[in-house]
């Protein structure tokens, strides 16, 4: 009797060993990139927590950065995945990639309401209220509203600092919605900082400003920056990639375009389809952040100097709204636990 109970006892253990061993195979280890921008610190960080937390899985962050973790996943199969590669740099390799199967787009559209293009602030729309809801084609007529700090009697276009691929984009759109003629001069801002700073001193004085930036950023959201609709379609990728992205030398004839279309996708490697099992691919799929929100969390890194990690936590205390319609309830409730 004493003999059964202990082999009974014994095989009791050796199946509950099993069992766990089993359930958490669903995950296994996984290497995440965590490239060197405040959003995709904040993604990479959320992403980590979610997955270990609610799906027991072992997760690496390392250091990334647009071009290298693409080229390292395409090449090397590491890390498993990007959760914020801007696709326009990689658009003919990640193609091939994906066809491939080395690479999966496991979402096309991990952020929303994110792009290049032109903006005002809105102390412009509040100095000039028949300004909302203009074109950059309207606006382009009023080089009045935003005099220049060294000729007032120009429009003053606020572009990227030189060195910058936005600079060269700017520059041309400059010469082909003739901008010159039109009263405006170009202004070289110097740096991100100095760009940066434009934006800060014009909204703190209520001052009309006129320029490019992109989004998502804690500038957009903390400015509340609008964007301008151009008043013209995009004119296509031989005019966009051919012309408006080349030196002026090479530019000869620039068409008016609306900028090019931003694509951010979130891609894993073939393993972490594998390694990370149906739900935790799921997850991914689902985990899009609404533009707003990001915008208010890089804000809150800003002014907080937040790393990624703080951030998460953060994130996944202030929206549980959103981050928890994207994993299955069983999950929702470990990560609430381990916070």
């Amino acid at each position: 009797m004493k003999i059964r109970k202990i082999i009974i006892s014994t095989l009791s253990v050796l199946f509950f060993s099993a069992f766990t061993s089993i359930a958490s195979a669903g995950c296994g280890k996984l290497v995440i990139a965590e490239q060197n921008w405040a959003s995709a610190e904040l993604m990479a960080n959320v992403d980590k927590i979610i997955l270990e937390k609610g799906y027991g899985c072992e997760v690496e962050l390392v250091p990334g950065a647009t071009m290298p973790t693409f080229t390292s996943m395409n090449d090397k199969g590491t890390p498993d995945m990007n959760p914020e590669q801007w696709a326009n740099a990689v658009v003919e390799p990640l193609k091939e990639a994906v066809s491939a199967g080395r690479i999966i787009v496991a979402n096309k559209a991990p952020i929303t309401g994110l792009g290049e293009g032109w903006w005002i602030t809105p102390g412009t729309i509040k100095k000039y209220p028949q300004i909302k809801g203009m074109t950059a084609v309207e606006i382009l007529e009023h080089p009045e509203w935003f005099p220049s700090k060294e000729d007032p009697s120009k429009g003053a276009f606020v572009g990227c600092p030189a060195g910058w691929g936005c600079q060269i984009a700017n520059a041309n759109l400059f010469r082909a919605f003739e901008m010159e003629k039109k009263g405006w001069v170009l202004i070289d801002p110097g740096s991100a900082a100095g760009l940066d700073g434009t934006i800060s001193k014009a909204s703190d004085s209520g001052a009309p400003w006129f320029g490019y930036y992109w989004n998502p950023t804690s500038m957009v959201g903390k400015y509340d920056l609008q964007p301008v609709d151009f008043g013209v379609p995009y004119a296509g990728a031989e005019n966009w990639n051919n012309c408006i992205m080349l030196p002026d030398e090479q530019c000869a004839n620039p068409k008016p375009s609306a900028w090019t279309k931003s694509e951010v996708n979130s891609l894993v490697s073939a393993n972490f389809a594998k390694t990370g099992g149906k739900d935790v691919l799921g997850y991914v799929e689902k985990r899009t952040y609404p533009g707003p929100v990001m915008n208010g969390m890089l804000v809150y890194m800003a002014d907080n100097q937040a790393k990624g990690s703080d951030a998460a936590i953060e994130f996944l205390k202030k929206h549980e709204g959103i981050w928890g319609k994207w994993v299955s309830a069983a999950a929702k409730k470990k990560i609430k636990a381990g916070l």
